[in-house]
C-alpha cells in the first residue's frame, strides 16, 4: 500500500478518531487504504471499519481482514449506505468516528495516463471514477467560454481567468484540446517565466474539482456525516486547499458550508457538531520534509453534539 499513496497526518488522524476499540468507523477516502489499516489496528475483533472509495484502483487496496467493508461509491452517499448496510446486515447506522482525506493519492497524480498532473503529456482526463462521466478534455471542448472563466476563478482562484478561458477556446476552435500538453500548449502565454508549475496547479486543481464535483460532494458528505454520528462521535478531515478548509470549517461551526449560523427561538446558536481542537493541526517538519503533500495538510477535529440540544 505504501507503494500506492503515503498517508498523511495518519497517527493524529487515527488517535483523534478512535475512541474505542470495538467501535464501527467510516473511512470515507480509501485510497491506498493507509488510514483504514490504521484504524483497524487500533480496533479488537468486535470493531468494524467500512470504507468508501470509487476509484476501481484504489478498490485493489483490500486488504484480507473481515472487519473491513468496501463500499465502491462516492462519498457524498455516506448516509444512504450507512442506512442500506443497517437495513441488510443490521449494522447500525450511526457510527463512532468518520475520517475523510480530501486530497488526490499519489498514484493518481504519478499515473500519467489518469491526466491529473501536468508532469506527463497524457490524456486530459482527471476523473476519480474512470468508468464514466465527463473528463476533463469534454469540459474544455464543450463548456461556454463563461463557464471555463467560472470554473477557473472559482475552483481554482486564477488570476485572468477571463483571458485563460477566452485562449482556450480560441485554441479549440483550431484543433481539440485532447491532452495536458494540448492545454498547457493553449494558456502558455499566461504562464509567468520560471513560475509555470504554479499557475498550472491552479488550472489543473480547478478543471479537477469540476470534473468530479467534488465542492458539491463535499457539501453533501458533511451534511450526511453529521446525520450519521452518534452523539460524541468524531468527524476527522484532512483538507489540501482553501477551498475546501473554508467549508469543513464552517460546517463545524455552523451546521453548513456556508458559515451562517442558525440560532432557536431563545437566541442559542446550533450547529450538530462541535470543533474538538479550536485550531487545525498541521503536519511535523519532519513529515512534510519526507512528503511533500503533506505541505498543505489540515487537520479538523470535531464531534457531534446532542441532538436535544437541536
Amino acid at each position: 500500500m505504501s507503494e500506492y499513496h503515503t498517508p498523511v497526518l495518519l497517527e493524529q488522524s487515527v488517535s483523534a478518531l478512535v475512541t474505542s476499540p470495538n467501535g464501527t468507523y467510516v473511512d470515507a477516502t480509501f485510497g491506498g487504504g493507509g488510514h483504514t489499516a490504521g484504524i483497524l489496528s487500533r480496533l479488537s475483533g468486535s470493531g468494524r471499519v467500512i470504507a468508501f472509495d470509487r476509484d476501481s484502483d484504489a478498490i485493489k487496496n483490500r486488504p484480507d481482514d473481515g472487519r473491513l467493508i468496501l463500499v465502491r461509491d462516492n462519498f457524498r452517499f455516506i448516509r444512504n449506505h450507512l442506512l442500506l448496510l443497517e437495513q441488510r446486515e443490521g449494522i447500525p447506522s450511526k457510527v463512532d468516528g468518520i475520517l475523510a482525506d480530501l486530497g488526490v493519492s499519489s498514484h493518481q497524480f504519478d499515473t500519467a495516463e489518469r491526466g491529473f498532473s501536468f508532469r506527463f503529456d497524457a490524456p486530459l482526463d482527471m476523473r476519480m471514477n474512470t468508468e464514466g462521466g465527463m473528463t476533463a478534455a469534454d469540459l474544455v471542448n464543450s463548456y461556454p467560454e463563461e463557464d471555463i472563466e467560472k470554473v477557473l476563478r472559482m475552483w481554482g482562484e486564477v488570476e485572468g481567468s477571463r483571458k485563460m478561458a477566452s485562449l482556450i477556446v480560441k485554441a479549440r476552435e483550431a484543433k481539440q484540446i485532447a491532452t495536458t500538453g494540448d492545454l498547457e500548449a493553449a494558456i502558455s502565454r499566461m504562464l509567468p517565466k520560471g513560475a509555470e508549475h504554479k499557475v498550472l496547479a491552479k488550472v489543473f486543481q480547478a478543471l479537477r474539482i469540476e470534473v468530479n464535483q467534488e465542492m458539491r460532494s463535499l457539501e453533501k458528505f458533511l451534511q450526511g456525516a453529521a446525520d450519521s454520528l452518534k452523539e460524541d462521535g468524531r468527524l476527522v478531515v484532512i483538507t489540501y486547499h482553501s477551498l475546501e478548509d473554508r467549508m469543513v470549517k464552517n460546517f463545524i461551526k455552523s451546521g453548513n458550508v456556508d458559515g451562517k449560523v442558525e440560532k432557536d427561538i431563545y437566541g442559542r446558536a446550533y450547529s450538530p457538531l462541535e470543533a474538538v481542537e479550536r485550531k487545525p493541526i498541521l503536519p511535523s517538519e519532519e513529515e512534510i520534509s519526507s512528503n511533500t503533500r503533506a505541505r498543505s495538510a489540515k487537520l479538523r477535529i470535531a464531534r457531534k453534539t446532542k441532538e436535544e440540544n437541536k
